[in-house]
């Protein structure tokens, strides 16, 4: 079914076209060479409610709704996928699930800010031996008084670096699901640091680090939600991140087919246009329909998630068509480039290393096929 977009929908997606056109776009490149933190443009993403898009008005946020901010994210990644990782992470997992499980002194402490962009958010899970297989963690949390103290070390952490609040999952039971618990932790903490910083293939622009826990203590008070309730925690913000990261490959998918279109309307072969030749114009349309199928997805899985349906399949049937499709997409536009597409010159060569940890993070495209698999079989049919 498709989803027919509301006048203020539309223009929320025009808004961050404008924005990520004029401020993002002319220094995405020199940010993923350098591997620059982009904080002045999160700044100016706050003060225009990117930031807190998913957020009530009662904490200061927007309350766009999931589709708004699908539109809004995939502007964004049009004009830098690094940008919009953090975006992702911060609207989708970080505020989602401190608005729908944090205690009232928490929503006032850390939401209120990061709606507003005061600071960013990041989610830490992943840990060296815990990947796919989430409940598979180490990091410990023991209680002491009125504190739990926390050890061991996350891995691949999306803006652990530069946000001002990590959600941590930690082990306060041996085993089990029912085992893990979550913490908001901030790094003035005593035994909290971070270690390596990651030099990645794409997304340069957005830190990936290790965070080490040393005897770290943390107030009881920074639980978030119940002990034991820390899994479902996760889970219900990777359906929530799923979605973020489908939108985000869409619009590295429609930028790559942008830059293909106009490149080969430039481009000269033979004596004419290379966008005449039947061949290309094949190509071009498989991008096309790549693209407008993920949209279908994607929008889909935020309308389902928007009107407080289950939205765990679609979210992971966006996430893994759309990832897929950006992959296959930016491929493709670099082939159109052709030499020139392998030069840091044109965008494509960028657009194509962002695009490859796209099947990996927020759950791999084989952990997807599972989560579509096991919700397909347990559905009682139409």
């Amino acid at each position: 079914m498709s989803v027919q977009l509301s006048k203020e929908q539309l223009m929320i997606q025009k808004m961050a076209r404008d924005f990520a056109r004029k401020e993002l776009a002319p220094l995405a490149a020199e940010r993923d060479e350098k591997h620059l933190y982009p904080a002045d443009s999160l700044k100016k993403m706050g003060e225009l409610g990117l930031l807190g898009m998913l957020v009530s008005e009662k904490y200061g946020g927007e309350d766009m709704g999931t589709v708004a901010y699908a539109l809004a994210l995939s502007e964004i990644a049009a004009a830098c996928a690094s940008t919009a990782v953090i975006m992702s992470v911060h609207n989708s997992i970080c505020c989602g699930s401190i608005e729908k499980f944090g205690t009232e002194e928490q929503k006032q402490e850390f939401l209120v800010p990061m709606a507003g962009g005061e600071f960013i958010g990041a989610f830490a899970l992943t840990e060296p031996e815990a990947g796919s297989d989430a409940q598979a963690l180490s990091c410990t949390a023991e209680r002491d008084g009125d504190s739990y103290v926390l050890n061991g070390t996350k891995r691949f952490i999306t803006s652990g670096q530069n946000g001002g609040v990590v959600l941590v999952l930690a082990r306060t039971k041996p085993t089990g699901s029912d085992g893990i618990t979550a913490f908001l932790v901030t790094h003035d903490m005593p035994g909290f640091k971070v270690d390596k910083v990651e030099n990645k293939m794409g997304q340069c622009a957005s830190d990936t680090v290790d965070l080490v826990f040393s005897n770290c203590k943390v107030p009881a008070s920074r639980m978030l939600g119940k002990e034991g309730e820390g899994f479902t925690v996760a889970m219900s913000g990777l359906d929530a991140g799923r979605i973020g990261i489908a939108a985000l490959s869409l619009g590295l998918g429609q930028a790559a087919l942008d830059e293909a279109v106009k490149y080969a309307k430039q481009r000269k072969q033979f004596g004419q246009e290379i966008a005449k030749f039947q061949g290309l114009q094949w190509i071009l349309a498989d991008m096309a329909m790549d693209v407008e199928a993920a949209r279908q997805l994607v929008l889909n899985a935020a309308a389902i998630k928007e009107r407080g349906e289950n939205c765990t399949m679609a979210a992971s049937m966006a996430k893994c068509f759309a990832s897929e499709m950006a992959n296959r997409v930016t491929s493709q536009a670099i082939q159109i480039h052709g030499g020139y597409g392998y030069i840091k010159e044109y965008p494509v060569e960028r657009f194509y290393r962002d695009a490859r940890i796209l099947t990996i993070y927020e759950g791999t495209n084989q952990i997807q096929r599972h989560v579509i698999a096991r919700e397909l079989l347990k559905a009682k049919g139409r």
